[in-house]
């Protein structure tokens, strides 16, 4: 069986097709489909016939008030009781990038209380500016994250504004640290954590690139696993020995099984 993966489109999401893409390789083994918010809205699919729902990167609504601000509003006015149906039954959530933010402003992540208070942003670049380069990423052995089991570092670009994680207050950045909540750090070449920038290219708090859930099943990141599936996505594949698989397939490759393994 191949577990049903909902990658959502509709207004400016534009990494939707990659998205869907890493979803159906055959060394993944999903079977995903775009969907537009509304056939979702207008009751034309459910996220109950899905195991795997996945917000992509773009910049959706034009990124009009804050990054992801509008869609996560249209996905709870509309949805909420549906998105929290497919949570408490167990199901996979990924957000990249406005995803992230859309999860985040969703109070979907961090979800560490259910007070309906926001745990954290993702606002503007320290450098003020768009930045778009590649970096690199080191897991927190301490992680919980089921989409990133047997990753210890990763290289993938980012191609974000807003992309600042900055958690409500000191109560919720400790309670991320010590429940294995964070997931990726941005690092330099030689894996210091606490580096500045343009390795930490937006200026996180803790260096922070991703975040999960309590459960480790609703993952938010800003850089873009999907953008590196094979190595002729790497800006340097012509100069180093890269393996013909890009680092971001096992991402994709982790939230399949498991949900193959646990959802049917």
């Amino acid at each position: 069986m191949k577990p049903k993966v909902l990658v959502l489109t509709g207004y400016g999401v534009n990494c939707d097709y990659e998205t869907e893409y890493a979803f159906n390789l055959p060394t993944v083994g999903g079977q995903a489909r775009r969907v537009h918010i509304n056939d979702l809205i207008e009751g034309n699919d459910s996220l109950d016939n899905y195991h795997i729902l996945a917000f992509p990167g773009g910049f959706s609504f034009g990124d009009d008030i804050a990054a992801g601000k509008v869609l996560a509003v249209k996905f709870e006015y509309s949805l909420s009781d549906a998105l929290r149906k497919f949570i408490d039954d167990g199901k996979l959530i990924i957000g990249i990038c406005n995803g992230f933010q859309a999860l985040v402003k969703l109070k979907v992540l961090p979800a560490i209380d259910r007070n309906g208070v926001q745990g954290a942003t993702l606002t503007f670049n320290d450098s003020g500016r768009f930045e778009d380069r590649w970096v690199r990423l080191q897991k927190d052995p301490k992680s919980v994250c089921i989409f990133t089991e047997g990753i210890e570092h990763i290289h993938l670009p980012v191609r974000h504004g807003e992309g600042k994680f900055v958690p409500r207050n000191e109560k919720v950045l400790r309670a991320l640290w010590e429940g294995g909540q964070v997931v990726f750090q941005y690092t330099s070449v030689d894996g210091d954590t606490a580096c500045g920038y343009p390795e930490n290219p937006n200026g996180s708090v803790d260096n922070i690139a991703g975040i999960c859930d309590p459960t480790g099943r609703i993952l938010g990141m800003m850089p873009h696993p999907e953008a590196y599936l094979f190595r002729t996505n790497h800006p340097r594949w012509t100069r180093e020995k890269l393996p013909e698989e890009g680092m971001g397939v096992a991402i994709f490759r982790n939230a399949v099984n498991f949900a193959r393994d646990n959802l049917y």
